[in-house]
């Protein structure tokens, strides 16, 4: 974990932009997901890509977590979290100068046409429906990291 007392990283240490691709090796992706299977099986996904993935379990404090993270290039963020849903917590990281142009995909298990609607008009940059297909993932996630929008409902 990263030690609370040192001073938030300067825009010049952090790479949140939208607009640079990574490759997925170069990439550190936050994944917010208070289901702890769930959370394994992505880290491990992202892991076989050879991707650095840190986890919060809930969107409550996400912006001041994920403010430590020296290059983040991708958050993957659950709708339904305790304390304070994926809506909540995207607009608050959409208010973050910092973290204003991150990516952050919606992946939740309420994947349904009306949800992904909702999702795009949040400001999501792209849905992913559970269950997550582990032999379409690590192609969804190159997809995101490259800069194009991913929207699946499964």
């Amino acid at each position: 974990m990263n030690d609370q007392h040192n001073p938030p990283f300067t825009d010049q240490q952090l790479s949140l932009s939208r607009q640079t691709g990574a490759t997925p090796k170069e990439a550190t992706v936050l994944v917010v997901e208070d289901n702890v299977s769930n959370f394994v099986l992505i880290a491990r996904m992202l892991g076989y890509m050879g991707i650095h993935c840190e986890w919060k379990t809930s969107g409550y404090e996400v912006v001041e977590y994920a403010d430590t993270i020296p290059q983040l290039d991708l958050i993957l963020l659950d709708i339904r979290l305790p304390y304070e849903d994926g809506f909540s917590a995207l607009r608050k990281l959409r208010s973050s100068e910092r973290l204003k142009n991150t990516r952050v995909v919606a992946v939740t298990a309420e994947a349904s046409p009306e949800h992904m609607k909702r999702a795009q008009e949040a400001g999501f940059d792209g849905f992913l429906g559970k269950p997550l297909d582990p032999d379409r993932f690590p192609s969804q996630i190159r997809r995101i990291l490259s800069g194009d929008p991913v929207w699946e409902l499964s």
